[in-house]
């Protein structure tokens, strides 16, 4: 499968967007304004993947050409614009079929790859787990797969009909066996992964730590807020899809408590299902979530149609009724008055970047986490048990104590498990 690879001379892209005259209007938005956001965000994707953006052509009509998507004029105009500005590729935002890539080529003269096939090369740079590299493949044979029929010379296939057959349709159909049997030998090695990462799973949900992903579109600031709150230094990019392997650290919330903070791949609008599915990975600790964090990039101007992207994936997943946080990211970039006009209503503002507002996200998280409830007890422990007020102290929080005879008289809130490990529950409760 052909990618865009970094060199010391990235590759110069022409990029091709199409908007419709029919199709759903936002009040007051033009025909074709959320298709030309698309190519903005296919521009980005590009240099994600390491080429040099050359130009862009753009073209509004009624509906997609069944073989060209643009037409043949259109088609023109883009080979010319591709060799003006010296790009040998062209990358289409959207989806093409086997057909319309091979006429747009012929007509051009110049590499098609769409949207899809260019979110696949950024997915293989960025996988570095053993499953993200085997997801990656998986996905990058399937959409292989039906585009083999006149991919170049190199498959040497003949027309079909008398005196055409030959060691051309041969070779085509030993390329489909092997692409055939090696999604098999792949499906067979990630369920292998996928057991073992269960199985790990299951060691850690034995502990009741309740579970928080962080979900949001790309770009967000996921990650950067991850590593504030977790302390760690997973990588942080402006580069979209930098995060695809998921990434778990404990937290400690200001109850005393712990939970599992998870860090997972950003959404981006029109992400085909087939790469949803090709990265369960990092999407099921989404849906294995006590508690979602949907991260919103609250300084993007775009930002409520990338919420509905979100809400889009989350519908897909069967996760949209799990219990969430929406945290508005990046008010640094916010003047005070926005920042005004978005408080209240229980919304929790944060930078990530600069800390405003983590501590107030961490008690927000503690009240809202369903797993391992938060229990205030009064209790008495003996003096002599040091066992048991070292560990009150060091995993819950002491409200008030005082010493009466050889007794600690404790105000406490606890984690209901931990209550119940000291045997601390009255009779009543633990029924």
């Amino acid at each position: 499968m052909k990618t865009i690879r970094p060199t010391e001379n990235p590759e110069r892209v022409l990029l091709v967007g199409l908007g419709l005259k029919k199709a759903p209007r936002v009040p007051g938005v033009t025909p074709g304004e959320a298709e030309q956001e698309s190519l903005v965000e296919l521009e980005e994707l590009a240099r994600s993947a390491g080429a040099q953006v050359a130009g862009a052509v753009f073209q509004v009509r009624e509906a997609p050409d069944p073989a060209t998507v643009l037409g043949r004029g259109k088609l023109e105009e883009v080979k010319i614009e591709a060799r003006l500005h010296q790009a040998p590729l062209i990358v289409f935002d959207g989806a093409l079929t086997p057909g319309q890539q091979r006429n747009i080529e012929r007509a051009t003269e110049c590499r098609v790859i769409d949207r899809t096939q260019l979110i696949l090369d950024i997915f293989a740079r960025h996988a570095r787990s053993r499953e993200g590299q085997l997801q990656v493949e998986l996905a990058q044979l399937n959409y292989l797969l039906p585009r083999l029929t006149g991919r170049g010379t190199e498959l040497s296939r003949l027309g079909g009909g008398i005196g055409t057959r030959g060691p051309g349709e041969q070779k085509l159909e030993t390329d489909r066996r092997r692409i055939r049997e090696r999604i098999h030998k792949i499906q067979k090695s990630i369920e292998t992964v996928r057991r073992q990462r269960a199985l790990r799973r299951e060691a850690r949900q034995s502990v009741p730590l309740g579970t928080v992903a962080l979900v949001g579109y790309t770009n967000a600031g996921k990650s950067t807020l991850f590593n504030a709150l977790s302390g760690s230094e997973v990588v942080v990019s402006s580069k979209m899809f930098a995060t695809l392997d998921p990434t778990v650290r404990a937290v400690r919330m200001p109850s005393n408590r712990r939970v599992l903070l998870s860090d997972t791949v950003g959404f981006i609008r029109d992400l085909p299902p087939g790469l949803i599915a090709a990265f369960r990975a990092t999407l099921e600790e989404v849906q294995e979530a006590a508690l979602i964090l949907q991260v919103t990039d609250v300084s993007n101007p775009q930002h409520v149609e990338q919420d509905a992207e979100v809400e889009e994936v989350l519908v897909e997943l069967g996760v949209a009724g799990r219990p969430r946080l929406h945290v508005f990211n990046k008010v640094d970039r916010l003047s005070p008055e926005q920042v005004s006009l978005l408080s209240g209503n229980g919304k929790v503002l944060v930078s990530a970047l600069t800390g405003a507002g983590l501590e107030d996200l961490l008690r927000r998280i503690d009240e809202a986490l369903p797993v391992d409830p938060l229990l205030r007890l009064n209790c008495s422990v003996p003096l002599a048990d040091g066992k048991t007020l070292a560990l009150v102290h060091g995993l819950g929080r002491v409200l008030h104590s005082e010493v009466n005879d050889s007794q600690m008289s404790l105000e406490v809130e606890l984690p209901e498990s931990v209550a119940r490990r000291l045997k601390l529950l009255p009779v009543r409760a633990a029924v």
